[in-house]
């Protein structure tokens, strides 16, 4: 019986050699080869941030975003392939390598750094207040917020809830598990302020027109770049990089961004 096992591990040993009946060879999973070897790029989102990953009225995904990696991936010569997330768990999805790159306003950040690399930023923003209309001049410093009496809503996982639990240790914080109607629940006077990203905070107000409006402060609190977040391979990282540089550069994701506003 030994014999006739070594035997047949020669046989594959010598199989493999000459490339009789041996697998082909799979790229990396994480690589720029892999995606294109399966011919799909699987992008991850959250769906629930306007005006960059949501869902429209038929359910479809929409946003600049979206439309952008649909280009990104025809730029890739692969079909695009949305994998949906949450703010609390991309990270851990991301690990997991359910999805090659994130996208829909994804804040550059050590902690995501350090799991994969981002591309160049497509935008430069910072955290500021929203809250109705009638309490506008009321939440215009971190201090006029950060009282015992006020309610400040936020989103589970994001960098929402990172900012307000890390600068607002007076006031009461409400994590608020639907960020598609997060806002609404300040319109209808279930919560006071919520501190999000300026583009955010602009949209909503629209959305929210003499109910809702973002707050003049004097300056944003933070300052950040959105970006998107892709899997470590110098290959892919060039490839986005070159695409969202040269729709940067063209005007196509300023485009994209204003039709996503209105």
């Amino acid at each position: 019986m030994q014999k006739e096992v070594r035997t047949a591990l020669a046989a594959l040993g010598l199989a493999a050699t000459l490339g009789f009946g041996a697998a082909p060879a799979l790229a990396d999973g994480t690589s720029l080869a892999a995606i294109k070897q399966a011919g799909v790029l699987k992008i991850g989102t959250t769906g629930d941030y306007k005006p960059f990953s949501y869902k429209g009225a038929d359910g479809d995904l929409v946003g600049a975003d979206i439309a952008m990696a649909k280009e990104l991936a025809e730029s890739l010569g692969v079909k695009p392939e949305f994998v949906m997330t949450t703010w609390k768990t991309m990270l851990d999805d991301f690990k997991a390598d359910k999805f090659d790159i994130v996208v829909g306003g994804i804040t550059v950040n050590p902690a995501r750094a350090e799991i994969g690399n981002f591309s160049v930023p497509n935008v430069s923003d910072g955290k500021r207040p929203i809250a109705r209309c009638t309490d506008k001049d009321k939440y215009a410093t971190l201090e006029a917020i950060d009282q015992p009496a006020t309610r400040v809503i936020v989103n589970p996982g994001g960098t929402n809830d990172k900012f307000a639990h890390e600068k607002l240790g007076h006031a009461t914080i409400e994590v608020f598990p639907d960020n598609k109607t997060i806002f609404d629940q300040i319109a209808a006077g279930k919560a006071d302020v919520m501190v999000t990203d300026g583009v955010e905070a602009d949209l909503q107000s629209k959305l929210h027109p003499g109910v809702l409006c973002p707050v003049a402060v004097k300056e944003p609190f933070t300052h950040f770049e959105n970006a998107y977040l892709m899997q470590k391979d110098d290959a892919l990282k060039q490839a986005v990089d070159a695409f969202v540089t040269k729709a940067l550069a063209d005007g196509d994701w300023k485009g994209k961004l204003d039709a996503a506003m209105q």
